[in-house]
């Protein structure tokens, strides 16, 4: 016959309790927090997961209206590149005279309309979004640029670039991809300003591991954005001097040819448009640095390093387009500040912190071993 034990389960015999009986229910939960043991899952809980731990929660209609917009503004964009840009003097212009100049002039509009067509289905939507806001801001100073150009360059006419051609605007007809591209900054302004309403309603989090890196992503986008305006300053290509001998005396003299004026030296709109674009790449590049998740700091900082890159490769194709033209310091310091600005953005996106192998020490020594130890 079997016998039932009654009693305290945790005494040994002669009344005394176990090392775990004596155990308070504060200090049993502590050593199960450290070994990891007692509660169902513990264990699992102490490792790391694997990867951002991304979450996607709502997405309000006004997300997808920014990504539309986006991607319409990419695809205006991309068709205006191939009807006539502005006729001066009769002479008509276009950005697809060749295949550099296709590849170079498609760089802005097919990313934007890759990111608004990500954007519009709803993934990774602050991505989309807060490439939306920079690309936005960063337009606007274009747009007024391009306004100048189209319709008030004559008012003071002098030498531009225009389509990669040396040119003096006396007389400039706006053509069908002038008018394209007046509508792509508009409807990627209307996207940046419809992106900024919506980034705030939109849930998506991760892990925060990118928080360590956030402060130095941002003091490099400063950087970058300050190198940009001053490179801005000065024209990507310009007109190179010419020697002249003179065959009487053989006294060599530098004849100086009026080149292209920069982004700051144009009058009225184009100057407050240059001011506004300079502007925007220095706010754009720290506020990118700061948004969460991770995916919205690259996202932002992707949209600085295409338009950088953008500005840079335009002053090279000038410069090979025109046999009067010759590419610059500024120039070849925008190419490559525009690849460490996208650069920059890469770098957020696949930086991963160190995980630190945690040590037990003496004091983490579970407390049902301690007197065995002793």
């Amino acid at each position: 016959m079997a016998t039932r034990r009654t009693g305290d389960p945790q005494r040994r015999p002669g009344g005394a309790r176990t090392p775990a009986a004596r155990r308070t229910p504060a200090a049993r939960r502590t050593a199960d927090a450290r070994g990891g043991r007692g509660a169902p899952g513990a264990r699992g809980r102490q490792a790391t997961p694997p990867g951002d731990g991304l979450v996607t929660g709502t997405v309000p209609p006004t997300a997808r209206l920014a990504g539309a917009l986006l991607a319409l503004a990419g695809l205006v964009g991309a068709v205006g590149v191939f009807p006539t840009y502005l006729d001066v003097d009769g002479r008509a212009l276009s950005l697809a005279t060749g295949p550099l100049d296709v590849l170079v002039a498609l760089l802005t509009p097919l990313v934007a309309l890759a990111v608004g067509s990500l954007t519009a289905t709803a993934r990774v939507p602050r991505f989309g979004l807060a490439y939306a806001g920079a690309a936005g801001a960063l337009a606007v100073g274009r747009l007024l640029i391009e306004l100048y150009q189209g319709l008030a360059s004559t008012t003071r006419p002098g030498v531009e670039v225009l389509a990669g051609d040396l040119v003096v605007t006396s007389t400039v007809t706006t053509g069908p991809g002038w008018l394209l591209g007046v509508v792509a900054l508009g409807l990627t302004v209307l996207a940046g300003v419809v992106a900024v309403v919506a980034f705030g309603r939109t849930v998506m989090e991760d892990a925060g591991r990118l928080d360590p890196l956030r402060p130095a992503l941002a003091g490099a986008g400063v950087l970058a954005g300050a190198g940009t305006v001053l490179c801005l300053a000065l024209p990507a290509a310009d007109v190179t001097d010419q020697l002249v001998t003179d065959p009487a005396t053989g006294l060599v003299t530098v004849v100086t040819t009026e080149g292209p004026r920069a982004l700051l030296e144009r009058p009225g709109v184009a100057l407050l448009g240059g001011l506004l674009l300079a502007a925007a790449l220095l706010l754009a590049a720290v506020v990118s640095a700061s948004l969460r998740p991770r995916l919205a700091a690259v996202g932002g900082l992707l949209a600085v390093g295409v338009a950088v890159l953008q500005a840079g490769l335009s002053g090279l194709r000038d410069a090979l387009h025109s046999l009067d033209l010759a590419w610059t310091l500024p120039g070849t310091g925008l190419l490559l500040l525009g690849v460490a600005s996208t650069g920059l953005a890469l770098l957020a996106w696949r930086w991963q912190p160190r995980e630190r192998t945690p040590v037990a020490g003496p004091h983490e020594l579970d407390d049902e071993d301690a007197p065995l130890s002793r």
